[in-house]
């Protein structure tokens, strides 16, 4: 996509001490910043049902995350770590195939067997998807949800500092999580608790589901200053039928489609885009992109130089962004997956200006 954007119009310095590293002491007790407006306001998460019109739709992504980070050895006893992405297969026959990356000092060739701690092995095949591919493919001794279940460990994002606990495993997922297979939670969605959707039921808004199962590419460094030149990670989504209804109702009865998290973002407008029966997306969102979909978005707030800062600004406006990102610093909201929340209007396209 043409833009006259660089990586660098992204960046903006932000305190350490603003990173969370745990959740809020209830879901909903977040603060939400409110940035449909040119002028920012301070709310609490717990006022989004009276910021919202019936016949609205929120949209929410019921993707479940797995305990996605395994440990293990390789025959000469030297550690490793892996972390699946995608489970290629369930059948015993098939070898409980699964795509991982992999974290060893010496990688080791296709062929060799992994002792997994928990007492299960890991036969390395090879690269995925193809022989160049950047992630590694594996048999595992049995099936692999099973295994992570038992044995893994929950795949908290690189900035959280600490390991994971039992109040990650509650916390890092939504009260909604229905289909495993995310190795990152679609965290603006964590807000949510029974007490808030009900309300929004009560209010007259109206609720759907995609399913879009967040990889570890979303933490993928964008490294082209031209940032065209980025290659997006593929995620596997599905938009149902139901749903795609649920939204013509909407526009048919003058509401709103809110996406919770830039993950229904992409998926919404990658089923717009290429069609429902797309089931796998690197679609890429830059200042000037086309939103046929999405009028409202509830995000969280997302690192510096990131392929999420430049959806939030081709959503909402770039200079838009950067102003919200500022007043969020200057008042210490909390960043990143278990921070804060924000509330966006989306602009027309006259109003997105590049730096």
């Amino acid at each position: 996509m043409n833009t006259p954007f660089k990586l660098s119009d992204f960046d903006f310095t932000l305190p350490d001490e603003l990173i969370a590293q745990h959740p809020a002491a209830e879901r909903s007790a977040s603060r939400l910043l409110d940035g449909r407006s040119a002028s920012p306001v301070d709310r609490r998460f717990t006022e989004l049902p009276d910021l919202l019109q019936p016949g609205d739709l929120l949209v929410l992504n019921d993707t479940k995350v797995v305990k996605a980070r395994l440990f293990g050895q390789k025959s000469s006893g030297g550690r490793l770590e892996l972390l699946i992405e995608r489970v290629l297969s369930l059948s015993p026959d098939a070898g409980h195939e699964v795509a991982a990356h992999m974290k060893v000092s010496k990688k080791p060739l296709p062929g060799a067997v992994l002792q997994m701690d928990g007492g299960f092995s890991a036969t390395l095949l090879g690269r995925w998807p193809n022989k160049d591919g950047p992630l590694y493919h594996f048999a595992l001794s049995s099936d692999p949800y099973a295994l992570m279940e038992s044995h893994g460990h929950v795949p908290l994002p690189p900035y959280i500092t600490h390991s994971d606990s039992a109040d990650d495993e509650r916390r890092y997922q939504t009260v909604f999580a229905k289909n495993p297979g995310a190795v990152a939670a679609p965290t603006a969605a964590l807000h949510f608790d029974e007490t808030v959707l009900n309300q929004l039921a009560a209010r007259g808004i109206q609720r759907a589901h995609v399913t879009l199962h967040v990889g570890a590419g979303t933490f993928q460094p964008v490294k082209a200053e031209n940032i065209a030149d980025h290659v997006m990670h593929f995620e596997r989504f599905e938009v149902p039928e139901a749903t795609l209804q649920a939204i013509r109702d909407c526009k048919a009865r003058g509401g709103r489609v809110l996406a919770v998290g830039t993950t229904c973002v992409r998926a919404l407008e990658s089923a717009a885009r290429f069609g429902p029966e797309c089931k796998d997306t690197n679609i890429f969102i830059t200042p000037g992109f086309d939103f046929q979909v999405v009028d409202l978005l509830l995000t969280n707030f997302h690192l510096p130089k990131s392929t999420l800062m430049m959806l939030v600004s081709a959503f909402a406006g770039y200079d838009h962004i950067m102003a919200l990102y500022q007043h969020a610093i200057a008042q210490r909201y909390r960043f990143f997956s278990y921070g804060d929340a924000m509330l966006l209007q989306r602009s027309t396209p006259e109003t997105i200006a590049p730096c």
